[in-house]
């Protein structure tokens, strides 16, 4: 099955950032295809390279770029990310920004959208 993920929080802010990435792991694991993965809203906020989380946290930002190098197409919204200050600049490694057309393209291609957070 193809699946396109959309994050709509930020990475420690509740439990959504976190559930995308179990999920996807999981399902990478059961043989299901990541179309890509679409945050929006102040999930936009998992992609910036300044997350800088204390040594015994876990670094969500880096675990979504390690994805990311596996092939995984990772996409923040143009729109919510120029609101919140955020730019090519100060994106993670293996994360780009696009439209909402993007968004379009990846729930087209796939059988399901999953959406984590509000």
């Amino acid at each position: 099955m193809k699946l396109s993920v959309l994050v709509l929080e930020g990475p420690y802010n509740h439990q959504a950032s976190d559930s995308a990435y179990n999920f996807i792991h999981a399902a990478l694991a059961k043989g299901h295809t990541i179309q890509g993965i679409f945050f929006y809203d102040d999930g936009v906020y998992n992609a910036t390279k300044f997350s800088d989380p204390p040594q015994d946290d876990r670094h969500i930002v880096k675990r979504w770029s390690e994805l990311g190098a596996k092939g995984i197409d990772l996409v923040v919204c143009v729109a919510a990310a120029k609101r919140r200050g955020i730019t090519d600049e100060v994106l993670a490694p293996d994360i780009r920004i696009s439209g909402l057309g993007q968004l379009a393209s990846m729930i087209d291609e796939s059988d399901r959208i999953v959406t984590f957070g509000d």
